[in-house]
């Protein structure tokens, strides 16, 4: 059990973290007399898939245990930078989970190079959770520096992500399609907890999740089109290309390569300056 001194700090973290964010932010109706200046304990309990007494227990520094599972989805839920994340999970006395993979070697170099010399086309590589593990400068300025993201999951971000929604000019089917295959891969892994918490989390959180992923559709990957809106340099228009790689079980690297002449011309402009935000 945590001293009470750690405990006291863990209890602070969250709710100064809490106490910044606004309903809006996080898709809630303000509601009338809001006498917290950001959300409430309900409001995050129930963001966060935990009973609102246990949360309150937490938040009084009671002497209770938190899992990892739950510290994800608090991080998760009350968008927490990368460094907030490490100190959230420090003063719980447990591994951050970006230091937790199941390569512990991490991106080969190689890799990592190969996906920095696809530059000014957009590429990133994904691991077997479908998490964003390497990209280069020009996959950063069409996104926003996945860095800089709370969470680097692909399918949260497509489907929980406003900025990553009004990118696609057509969401809901890439988004479907993104699911689909989503689906097909992970199927060997399903119940893995992690797996399902994911799936559990966005069923609650996302409809279109939710209704698209009772229709059991099921899609392999074939190189297809995605067009984005983008804010700074307009429309881009790119084929995917996918290689599964040798050196990291599960790792998928994916080039976006221009496919017109109006987004090759762009992607010099592209990568010179990066997205506002990013």
């Amino acid at each position: 059990m945590l001293p009470q001194q750690r405990r006291r700090a863990l209890a602070d973290f969250l709710r100064s973290r809490r106490d910044r964010l606004t309903p809006a932010e996080v898709g809630l109706p303000a509601g009338p007399r809001r006498r917290t200046p950001g959300l409430r304990r309900e409001e995050i309990a129930q963001l966060s898939g935990v009973s609102i007494t246990w949360y309150t227990w937490l938040e009084q520094a009671r002497d209770i245990s938190v899992s990892r599972q739950v510290l994800e989805s608090l991080a998760r839920e009350l968008r927490l930078s990368p460094a907030e994340r490490r100190h959230l999970f420090a003063l719980a006395d447990a591994a951050p989970p970006d230091e937790i993979t199941d390569d512990d070697a991490g991106v080969p170099a190689a890799l990592q190079r190969m996906v920095d010399a696809l530059d000014p086309n957009p590429a990133y590589l994904l691991d077997a959770n479908w998490d964003l593990v390497a990209w280069n400068r020009a996959e950063a300025a069409l996104i926003g520096e996945p860095v800089m993201m709370a969470d680097r999951n692909l399918i949260r971000l497509v489907f929980t992500e406003p900025r990553i929604r009004a990118l696609l000019a057509d969401w809901t089917g890439q988004a479907r399609n993104l699911l689909a295959q989503y689906r097909a891969d992970v199927a060997p892994r399903l119940g893995e907890p992690r797996i399902e918490a994911l799936i559990a989390e966005l069923r609650r959180n996302s409809p279109e999740f939710d209704r698209w992923w009772a229709d059991q559709d099921i899609a392999e990957f074939s190189s297809n089109r995605r067009v984005f809106d983008h804010p700074r340099v307009g429309r881009l228009t790119f084929d995917y290309a996918k290689l599964s790689t040798m050196d990291a079980t599960g790792t998928k690297l994916f080039a976006c390569m221009p496919a017109d002449g109006s987004t090759a011309e762009k992607l010099p402009q592209l990568v010179e300056e990066p997205l506002a935000g990013s």
